[in-house]
């Protein structure tokens, strides 16, 4: 059955979105789905976001039925609204900022590891399944809207951070596809969908508001991420095009920190006030201090806020103790620790004060996204401006945060300051919107954005030498992939015969750079630094034995392909007898 609407799911660090279209219209009449979701136990109300929150039920709870839901009697989690209540009430029971841990490689985001730290009395849940969740809670919000046409049939994008890497967008895709997707769902680049929602908004102006050359800076500042990402002009046969030019590192640092930052200014005035936060304390005030950003720093927010905190000690037990948050200090507070005036040829700070860590996100050690930015466009474009400025993430609802970004841009280019875009600001709803909007016009031949795979690929290969007891021998890295190959192209890999381990268990390592854009297949890497190259989740498998192999080694030479699903084959020919192994690694880099 053919599809009859276009859906487009932003799934948000801090708030997830469903907007939709009519194929069969000419014009596409995007429109965000009302999500129905608890917002007091036994309490459903429809509101146009859900909020990224989940929480695991006590027994107790569970068994009155308190966070039941029409299509869900089991109650024994809570997504959405009243999950974010929960989250400075019980923050040892809610997870927040999953979307963060899909991306974090030094973890096995499969296992049950959130809430992160959680005292062994909690239930556990992955951050797989919790996205997942989120999904299922979206497609029954849909399937209460439109019971005749089902999610599964329908064509749907699914948005994702640019700065998401192969096995993180792996982990979306199987989140996706547990909660109903169906198999032919697309992946979409968070930036390019905010494009694609300004697009939608000027029409066929942009071809009047941008010129050949020009390049157009998206700054993504969620909850959890920053994202940028140049996109530029383009002619081809006499019609302007766009195509992305430019895709920064992973970058993870947003509002989280933002909210983190004021929980421990706020510490500081209640212990001015004599009072010491436990952890429980502390971690309801970095939920707390989310909405009171969001209430400082909206255009009319008010001069100060009140922050209450549930009493621990024996003095306090029962009651609450409260402090203001003044606008202006909050500001300030902000614009300098995440904005700070910076010369453009400044780069991140990468190291910390101390040679050990405790285990967590992998949050930068700089927070500083002006220095962020700074480096990525001395690297994606040395000193040309961009023309213009797009503003996406909820962080930039602050007029004040903005601005600050802006002036630093005209600082640095003074001679051709970069203006922002001209159109509506959708900061809640642009990237579910654009995400549906690119999918209306794949079918009714509407404007793209092109560019391919926004990284280069590469495979581990261990080099020849002695071995050396208690050492690895030394990697050197081939490009399998080029930055901007097409999905259902392929390549071959010129180099030498290569020795396949066959037979028995290996690990074939991979690795990705958004900074090599020279490199073609068959360039060889021998040395690189953190900031080059990034290794992605390894894979570990044991290909078909080969008969003709007395030593467990098959020398072959490589060939790659990216399937319209976004799958990297790199097939391994033995050239004297034509026999191939596929090895298969999920980059599903979104379509162009």
């Amino acid at each position: 059955m053919a599809a009859a609407f276009v859906i487009g799911i932003d799934l948000g660090t801090t708030n997830s979105v469903l907007a939709y279209a009519a194929l069969h219209e000419e014009r596409a009449n995007v429109t965000v789905l009302p999500i129905p979701q608890l917002t007091a136990p036994q309490t459903i109300e429809a509101r146009p976001v859900l909020p990224s929150f989940l929480y695991l039920a006590t027994d107790t709870e569970a068994t009155a039925g308190v966070f039941r839901m029409p299509w869900n009697n089991e109650a024994t989690i809570a997504t959405g609204t009243l999950a974010r209540s929960l989250s400075a009430e019980a923050p040892d029971r809610t997870v927040a900022a999953a979307k963060s841990w899909l991306c974090h490689s030094r973890v096995d985001r499969r296992q049950p590891i959130l809430p992160w730290q959680a005292p062994d009395s909690v239930p556990k849940i992955s951050p797989v399944l919790v996205a997942r969740r989120y999904l299922e809670h979206l497609i029954a919000a849909w399937h209460q809207a439109f019971p005749d046409h089902a999610f599964a049939e329908q064509s749907v994008v699914l948005t994702v951070p640019a700065s998401f890497d192969a096995a993180a967008r792996e982990l979306t895709r199987e989140a996706a596809l547990a909660a109903g997707f169906p198999d032919s769902f697309r992946l979409l680049e968070e930036p390019q969908a905010a494009t694609y929602a300004w697009l939608d908004t000027v029409g066929d102006r942009w071809r009047q508001l941008l010129k050949v050359g020009d390049r157009m800076l998206i700054c993504d500042i969620g909850g959890g991420t920053t994202d940028l990402t140049l996109v530029e002009v383009a002619e081809e046969q006499g019609e302007l095009v766009l195509n992305r030019a430019a895709t920064g590192n992973h970058l993870l640092v947003g509002g989280d920190n933002m909210d983190l930052a004021l929980a421990h200014h706020v510490a500081g005035l209640f212990s001015d006030k004599g009072v010491t936060l436990d952890p429980w304390q502390s971690v309801s005030l970095w939920h707390q201090c989310r909405h009171a950003k969001e209430t400082l720093l909206s255009g009319a927010g008010p001069e100060t806020h009140t922050i209450s905190i549930p009493g621990r000690g024996s003095r306090l037990i029962g009651g609450l103790v409260s402090v203001t948050v003044d606008r202006h200090q909050a500001t300030e507070l902000l614009l300098q620790g995440f904005f700070p005036d910076v010369p453009i040829t400044d780069r991140p700070r990468r190291t910390s004060g101390s040679g050990f860590r405790e285990l967590g996100l992998p949050w930068e050690t700089d927070t500083a996204i002006t220095r962020h930015l700074a480096s990525f466009l001395q690297q994606s474009s040395g000193l040309t401006a961009p023309r213009c400025v797009l503003f996406n993430g909820g962080v930039f609802r602050g007029a004040a945060l903005r601005n600050r970004l802006l002036s630093q841009l005209q600082l640095w280019f003074p001679q051709q300051p970069p203006l922002p875009v001209e159109g509506d600001e959708d900061l809640d709803f642009s990237v579910a919107r654009g995400a549906c909007f690119y999918g209306w016009s794949r079918e009714h031949g509407g404007v793209r954005i092109r560019g391919g795979a926004p990284r280069s690929y590469y495979v581990g290969i261990e080099t020849a030498g002695l071995a050396v007891p208690g050492a690895g021998r030394p990697l050197k890295a081939l490009c399998v992939v080029p930055q901007g190959m097409e999905e259902g192209t392929e390549a071959e890999v010129p180099s030498g015969d290569i020795g396949l381990v066959v037979g028995e268990p290996a690990r074939f390592r991979f690795f990705s750079s958004s900074t090599r854009k020279a490199d073609h297949p068959g360039t060889e890497v021998q040395r690189w630094s953190a900031e080059e190259l990034q290794e992605t989740d390894s894979l570990e498998t044991t290909l078909p034995a080969d008969t003709d192999s007395e030593d467990g080694w098959v020398p072959v030479h490589f060939f790659s392909r990216i399937t319209e699903l976004g799958v990297l084959e790199l097939w391994c020919v033995q050239e004297t007898t034509g026999k191939r192994w596929k090895l298969e690694f999920g980059i599903r880099d979104p379509a162009s």
